[in-house]
């Protein structure tokens, strides 16, 4: 697909599939280190949100929190385990929206594999407090917004195209299909 700008000499979407797929969203995500998890979003009714942070992301490309078993996320995820996650690494680049299934589990040796000492502030018996349950998201579909080069570079091709009068947009964005 081309850029219906036509001012945009190159090319700057590529789908992603399989292994490469993964491996940009395990990139971005990392370099995010954060996002939106939304939850409820087949209702029809405005979605719930709520800022987290994965506590790993494997080479499958599936991310784990850890979650309140007596939180409305967890009852909402037992109701429609169907999630967005929404992850921005910078103000220019390291976009990602995930789509993906929610799976929810109390297993400890997971939990012990996850726990960070930070997490005390919301668990507050540690890693054996009996709220703490893992969400496992395995993706289904994504979409990125990335740039080819590194901000430095997308940064000096915005302002040569802007004093040539051409969109020279270091960007590139695509599908991931995993």
């Amino acid at each position: 697909m081309d850029s219906i700008n036509q001012q945009q000499p190159e090319d700057n979407f590529k789908n992603l599939e399989g292994n490469e797929a993964w491996k940009k969203l395990k990139e971005l995500a990392e370099e995010a280190s954060s996002c939106f998890f939304c939850s409820n979003i087949k209702t029809g009714l405005p979605f719930s949100t709520r800022p987290m942070s994965p506590q790993k992301i494997d080479d499958n490309g599936d991310l784990w929190f850890l979650s309140a078993n007596d939180s409305h996320k967890n009852e909402e995820l037992q109701a429609d385990p169907m999630v967005q996650l929404l992850f921005q690494g910078s103000k220019y680049s390291d976009f990602l929206t995930i789509y993906g299934i929610a799976e929810i589990s109390e297993d400890k040796d997971k939990i012990d594999e996850l726990w960070d000492p930070t997490l005390k502030t919301w668990f507050t018996e540690g890693k054996s407090d009996p709220r703490i349950s893992i969400i496992k998201v395995s993706p289904t579909q994504g979409y990125y917004w990335d740039n080819k080069h590194g901000n430095a570079i997308a940064f000096v091709k915005q302002l040569v195209g802007a004093a040539l009068g051409k969109t020279l947009d270091d960007s590139i964005e695509g599908k991931l299909e995993v």
